[in-house]
């Protein structure tokens, strides 16, 4: 049985067949997930995607518990930041990307992205599937 914590990208785009039929049987996500879809709606540049937004967090917020980033994701993040600066790769552009990385780490989850370029220096930290 597979298990992994889902992006945001993945979330955004899980209507897709292909993203669809490449989820983990158990699936989560993160509170910075949550944070990032929360602030989605407000974001929108027309009324209608706006709607469309608002609706995409409401199935999530009735179908998952997010992982809260916690003092084990926030150890993990250390670590997280560390990868990606060896890579010469800044940490600043990517913050909430990598504290999703870090609540993946700290509960020992698979990452599953559909934008795998934000997380590259991590190879080694964490296992990330690209869909």
């Amino acid at each position: 049985m597979s298990s992994g914590l889902l992006d945001t990208s993945v979330i955004i785009d899980w209507d897709r067949r292909e993203v669809a039929n490449a989820l983990p049987d158990e699936s989560a996500i993160s509170s910075i997930t949550l944070a990032e879809l929360t602030a989605g709606p407000r974001l929108a540049s027309t009324s209608a995607e706006s709607a469309r937004r608002q609706s995409r967090l409401q199935q999530v917020e009735s179908m998952f518990n997010p992982i809260p980033f916690d003092v084990n994701a926030a150890r993990s993040y250390g670590e997280v930041v560390t990868a990606v600066t060896d890579a010469g790769r800044s940490h600043r552009p990517r913050i909430a990307d990598l504290l999703i990385a870090a609540t993946a780490h700290a509960n020992g989850l698979t990452l599953y992205t559909r934008n795998p370029v934000d997380f590259v220096g991590l190879e080694d930290v964490i296992d990330i599937l690209s869909i």
